[in-house]
């Protein structure tokens, strides 16, 4: 029918930075929850999994290499500038194999973990997951969650998938039930990102 859509992302991004951050700290000094592991330890020389390399998976990689982390990532193709800052390109079952805490930060409806992947993960790691959805298969994540060690983050109970009832009450999963992106800066790109587009439409 002749209408243009002008489409509006990368608002709220920021805000799950500082997510992470915090859960993470939280973590690994065993501030407000169960220590990772025997005695508080830094995000320095953390080895740290990104699936999925776009504008908030970069933003992430971006923070904790700045805190010390080592950063490997996995994407459809290699990045120049991810490699010219340090960070590392793995082929995912590396990846998952290598790191002591991964990432998914996915577009909606990519689900890249399956069984197989989640057992390349093995026991004793942590996974967030930022995207939207998720970014795996629910059923294989619930059985993963059965291994020893294993830890799930996110902030929505829609980055869990379809997951049983008592999914969220397990101790080894950890939701803030809120979205870690709806902040008031967040609110403010949005609305000039809206304004931007209307100007843009006019001008046409």
């Amino acid at each position: 029918r002749g209408i243009k859509v002008l489409g509006i992302r990368d608002y709220g991004d920021r805000g799950v930075v500082e997510y992470v951050l915090h859960e993470l700290t939280g973590l690994l000094h065993g501030l407000g929850m169960p220590m990772l592991r025997d005695e508080p330890v830094e995000i320095t020389g953390l080895k740290v999994g990104i699936v999925g390399l776009g504008v908030s998976g970069r933003m992430i990689a971006d923070a904790l290499q700045f805190m010390g982390a080592e950063i490997s990532y996995f994407a459809r193709s290699a990045k120049p500038d991810a490699e010219a800052a340090g960070m590392t390109f793995k082929p995912l079952p590396q990846l998952l194999a290598e790191s002591e805490v991964v990432f998914t930060c996915l577009n909606k409806n990519v689900l890249l973990l399956g069984e197989n992947e989640f057992a390349q993960l093995g026991a004793g790691k942590v996974l967030f997951n930022t995207s939207i959805g998720p970014g795996f298969d629910s059923a294989a994540l619930e059985k993963w969650l059965d291994l020893p060690g294993t830890r799930f983050f996110c902030d929505t109970r829609a980055a869990a998938g379809p997951v049983a009832e008592d999914f969220f009450a397990r101790e080894n999963v950890r939701c803030a039930n809120v979205s870690a992106g709806r902040t008031k800066q967040a609110f403010v790109l949005l609305s000039k990102k809206v304004l931007d587009n209307i100007r843009t439409a006019l001008g046409e």
